[in-house]
């Protein structure tokens, strides 16, 4: 890497740490062209040139941080020898994530990333393809088998996520009747239950 692509990392860095603490701090309305380069020590030039807007600067935010999320939940399955144990470390994970970066999680299950993310659903999909392929690899082989109930492969992955974003986001919306410990030992059996074939 060049020391001009190393600079324009480390500008785009820290424009995105920027826009993260702004969104804590304030939450949407917080996330201004001004307020960004402020806060991010960085020219107004700069966030055009890498960003295009402030809302590419929200975009890129958002899938860096539903990257990593993804990337997590992944290498969490990929490490399980059993369906039942690969859901338990996917949930594991998922509610872990949410605990230790609850700012970029309240902002990746925010109404401002559902917009987004509607605006330019393709884009993203086409962004975070690997990482839901690897999902489907890790799921496929199951279906093939028979270990799992015989439902398209978007059913599966709704059934298994669906619980662990409503939970996640009941807890991020500062209700926090719900427990995320429990829900991490909870929901796995639930889900198992829902995925499973069913056995004579």
């Amino acid at each position: 890497m060049t020391p001009k692509q190393q600079r324009g990392e480390a500008t785009v860095d820290r424009l995105l740490d920027a826009a993260l603490r702004l969104y804590a701090e304030s939450g949407e309305q917080g996330l201004t062209v001004s307020a960004v380069t402020k806060a991010s020590g960085v020219s107004l030039g700069s966030l055009y040139h890498h960003f295009g807007s402030i809302d590419g600067l929200v975009v890129a935010l958002a899938q860096r941080w539903l990257g990593r999320l993804l990337g997590g939940l992944v290498t969490a399955v990929q490490a399980t020898t059993t369906t039942r144990e690969g859901i338990d470390a996917l949930v594991g994970a998922y509610l872990g994530f949410v605990q230790e970066y609850p700012d970029a999680s309240r902002l990746v299950h925010s109404p401002l990333a559902d917009r987004h993310s509607m605006q330019s659903g393709q884009e993203q999909r086409d962004a975070q393809e690997a990482r839901v392929s690897a999902f489907a690899l890790w799921v496929q082989p199951r279906l093939e088998s028979g270990e799992l109930a015989p439902l398209p492969l978007p059913l599966v992955e709704s059934l298994v996520l669906g619980p662990v974003v409503a939970v996640a986001r009941r807890w991020l919306s500062g209700i926090h009747d719900v427990d995320l410990d429990e829900a991490a030992r909870v929901l796995p059996d639930r889900i198992w239950r829902s995925i499973r074939a069913d056995r004579p």
